[in-house]
C-alpha cells in the first residue's frame, strides 16, 4: 500500500478592501508526512519533527485589482502557486465565472449540432474561433486536433456569455505556433464581448499575443510580482510577422486544395494564383479566375450588364480562398484578399460564396456586399419534390447519402427524381450534369437523354450539385477605381 504526504493549499485569509477596491489574499500550503521506516530515518537524520503539520505561505497579503474586461496573464514555474491563486479568484467570482476545463460536449455529435441556439448562431460562433470550414462543422470532437478542440472550447465559452473566463494550464498542450494563435484569438473574443480572461501557464511566450492588462509572475515561496497596464487590444497576432505573399501556380493550389470544402470541384480557368507562406511553409492560396457570363448582383454592382469581351478583359472572380486550418482566425484570409486584389490586374473583381454570409473576411478586405443570391424558384421546387420522396435536402450534399437513398427507390420513383431534375431552369442544366458531351449549353431534350442513360452514381452527383444550387450565396464586388480614388484623395500619385 502506497502512502503519500497529504498536501493542500488553502486560503488562510481573503478579505475585500473597500478603500482600495481589491481582494487581499493570503494563501498557504500545509503538508503532513505519513510515518514509515524511511520517513522516520529522514526525520532522525535531519532533526525534523515528522509528527508536525508543516505550513508554508505562497501569497501573503497579495492585492489584486480586477476589473471587467481585464486580460490577466499569470506565469511562473510548475508548483509555484499559479493554480492556487486561480482557484481563490474563481471562488470569489462564483457563478459569474466559467472554467474552460469545465466545458462539456458530446464526443459523438458533430460540432454544428452542439453549439448555438440556431444554425446561423452556431456557424457564427464556430467561425469566430477559426473553425470556419465546412468539414469541421461536421466533425465530432473526438476527431479534432488539440488545437481545434481548444478552439471549440473557446466557442463554448462565447456561447455561455459569462463575464469571467478561467483558463488554467492555458495552451499548455498545444504546439507553440498554435498556442500563439489561440492566445491572440481568445483575447480578441474576450475584449470583443467585454469578458475578463484569467489565464495561468508556465509558458512566457504568449505575452505579445495576449497583451495583458494585468501580468502576474509567481516565483517560489512568497515571491510574486504584479504589473498593471493599459487595457489595449492586441494589434495583430505575432505569427503574421513572418508571412509573405508571392505569385503561385496550379501546383501550389493543388497542394492546399484538399483543405477546401469544394476540393472535388474545379476552381475555374485561372487568371492569377497567389500563395501565402510562413517561411518555407505554404499556408494559404487564392485563385482569381475568369467570370461566368451571368451573376446575380453584377448589374447592381456596376449599373449595367458587361459584355463577354469586357468580362474576359477587365473582370475576375475569386474562385478559391484557402487558409490552412492551423492558421485560421488571425486575419490571414483578409490579408490574402486585400494584398492580392491590386495585383491581379483587373478593374473589377467579384466573389460569390456561401461562407461570406457568416465570415465577412472579404468585406474586411475592402470588398462590398452587393446582394445575397437566393436559389432559383425552380431549384426549390425540385428540392420539395425530392423531399416528398424521402430525401433530406441538407444531407444531399453527400453523394454516398444520395446513392443510398436512390438504391432504396422503386424504378418509378427514380423516374420521379429525374423529372424533378428536369424541372430546373434551363440555364442551370449544365450545372447539374457534366458538360463534356454537350458543350457549354445543355438543352432540355439533351438533358433528358443523359438522365435516361445515367446510372445511380451519376444521379447521386446531380443531386449533390442540386444541393449546391439550393444554397444562399453572397455576391461581393471590388473595383480598382476605389483604390485609385483613395490614393488620389490622400495626395498620392498613381
Amino acid at each position: 500500500m502506497r502512502m503519500r504526504a497529504k498536501t493542500t493549499a488553502r486560503i488562510r485569509q481573503r478579505r475585500w478592501d473597500p478603500k482600495r477596491g481589491c481582494y487581499v489574499y493570503t494563501i498557504e500550503f500545509s503538508t503532513k508526512t505519513p510515518l514509515t521506516e524511511r520517513t522516520l530515518k529522514v526525520a532522525e537524520a535531519f532533526g525534523l519533527g515528522i509528527d508536525e503539520e508543516h505550513r508554508f505561505t505562497i501569497y501573503r497579503d497579495f492585492e489584486l485589482h480586477l476589473k471587467r474586461g481585464d486580460i490577466v496573464y499569470i506565469t511562473g514555474d510548475s508548483g509555484s502557486g499559479k493554480s492556487a491563486l486561480l482557484k481563490a479568484i474563481k471562488a470569489d467570482l462564483g457563478d459569474k465565472a466559467i472554467d474552460i476545463d469545465e466545458v462539456t460536449w458530446d464526443e459523438d455529435r458533430p460540432l454544428i449540432e452542439q453549439i448555438g441556439a440556431t444554425f446561423e448562431e452556431g456557424l457564427k460562433l464556430l467561425c469566430r474561433v477559426g473553425l470556419n470550414d465546412a468539414f469541421l462543422f461536421l466533425r465530432k470532437p473526438r476527431e479534432l486536433s488539440d488545437g481545434q478542440l481548444y478552439r471549440f472550447k473557446l466557442a463554448k465559452l462565447l456561447e455561455a456569455q459569462k463575464p469571467y473566463w478561467i483558463c488554467d494550464e492555458f495552451c499548455s498542450t498545444l504546439d507553440r505556433t498554435t498556442a500563439r494563435i489561440v492566445a491572440y484569438n481568445i483575447q480578441k473574443q474576450a475584449r470583443r464581448v467585454g469578458a475578463t480572461l484569467i489565464a495561468a501557464t508556465t509558458h512566457t511566450d504568449l505575452e505579445a499575443d495576449l497583451n495583458p492588462s494585468i501580468r502576474i509572475h509567481k516565483g517560489w515561496g512568497e515571491e510574486v510580482s504584479i504589473e498593471y497596464r493599459a487595457n489595449q487590444p492586441t494589434p495583430r497576432c505575432s505569427v503574421v510577422e513572418d508571412i509573405t505573399i508571392r505569385e503561385g501556380n496550379l501546383r501550389d493550389y493543388e497542394r492546399l486544395a484538399p483543405l477546401h470544402y469544394r476540393h472535388t470541384g474545379r476552381p475555374g480557368v485561372p487568371i492569377k494564383i497567389y500563395c501565402m507562406e510562413r517561411g518555407s511553409e505554404l499556408i494559404g492560396v487564392i485563385v482569381y479566375a475568369y467570370c461566368g457570363p451571368t451573376a446575380k448582383g453584377r448589374r447592381e454592382a456596376v449599373g449595367y450588364q458587361p459584355s463577354l469581351k469586357e468580362l474576359n478583359a477587365e473582370w475576375a472572380v475569386i474562385s478559391r480562398v484557402i487558409v490552412h486550418p492551423k492558421y485560421r482566425s488571425i486575419g490571414l484570409g483578409v490579408k490574402l484578399v486585400k494584398d492580392t486584389l491590386p495585383l491581379v490586374g483587373r478593374r473589377h473583381v467579384e466573389l460569390i460564396a456561401v461562407m461570406a454570409q457568416y465570415n465577412p473576411f472579404a468585406e474586411k478586405a475592402g470588398m462590398k456586399l452587393i446582394t445575397k443570391q437566393e436559389p432559383h424558384p425552380s431549384v426549390w421546387k425540385a428540392i420539395e419534390k425530392l423531399r416528398k420522396l424521402g430525401f433530406d435536402p441538407v444531407l444531399m450534399a453527400s453523394e454516398n447519402y444520395n446513392l443510398h437513398k436512390l438504391g432504396k427507390l422503386r424504378p418509378e420513383e427514380v423516374e420521379e427524381v429525374k423529372e424533378a431534375l428536369l424541372g430546373v431552369a434551363p440555364y442551370l442544366y449544365r450545372r447539374l450534369i457534366t458538360t463534356d458531351r454537350y458543350g457549354a449549353f445543355v438543352r432540355r431534350h439533351q438533358m433528358k437523354e443523359w438522365l435516361n442513360e445515367a446510372d445511380l452514381e451519376a444521379l447521386s452527383r446531380c443531386l449533390r450539385r442540386l444541393n449546391v444550387l439550393s444554397q444562399t450565396k453572397a455576391y461581393l464586388y471590388w473595383c480598382r477605381d476605389w483604390m485609385e480614388r483613395s490614393r488620389s484623395d490622400s495626395g498620392c500619385q498613381i
